[in-house]
């Protein structure tokens, strides 16, 4: 596929570990959410395209935790080997909290069936969003996958109850056939319960 070829090339060009560093970089453009010196967490990191670039963007005198099963080696990233879903998960990432941004490019096994998917990707997206409130520093900013689907509705919902703008955008580097769309979620407001 051409698209899919264009930023594979690209990535493998320049050096990323993926070509999901262009979806990245394209939200970032859009939205201006890493900065020089922020403090960014990665859930769901493997293999390290978006902390890769987040380090990147947000310089030595920033930080990028990067938080996975499978192990993430990016000099200057700070790796945490954990899955999302760990009850200790949110009292070891306080020792780096608060954080500017948090990031989930988490996506789940892919089955074929789109209900079923969009369903594995909400749960996904809304443990993400569990940690980002927790962790976040007010006026921080989130971004979520998910799959699109009936429940999307509710989760963007839950995403408003926290942050001033909630805006759901599909990068140019994301295939056009996937179902995927990204929650870009500015300016946390304050703990509140869902």
């Amino acid at each position: 596929m051409k698209a899919k070829d264009y930023y594979y090339r690209e990535a493998r060009r320049l050096g990323y570990k993926s070509r999901a560093s262009f979806k990245l970089l394209q939200i970032n453009e859009r939205f201006y959410l890493l900065k020089r010196g922020y403090r960014v967490l990665d859930l769901g990191a493997a293999p390290g395209g978006w902390s890769q670039l987040s380090l990147e963007l947000v310089g030595a005198e920033g930080l990028v935790v990067a938080v996975d099963i499978k192990p993430v080696k990016i000099k200057g990233v700070v790796f945490i080997r954990k899955n999302v879903f760990d009850e200790d998960i949110v009292a070891q990432l306080t020792n780096y909290a608060p954080f500017n941004v948090v990031l989930s490019d988490m996506s789940p096994n892919i089955s074929g069936v789109s209900s079923w998917d969009h369903a594995r990707s909400l749960e996904l997206a809304e443990r993400a969003l569990d940690i980002a409130i927790q962790v976040l520093k007010e006026g921080g900013h989130f971004l979520t996958k998910i799959f699109q689907g009936d429940m999307e509705r509710d989760f963007r919902r839950k995403c408003e109850k926290y942050f001033e703008l909630v805006k759901a955008h599909k990068p140019k580097a994301s295939l056009p056939q996937s179902a995927e769309i990204y929650f870009v979620c500015k300016r946390f407001k304050s703990l509140r319960t869902p």
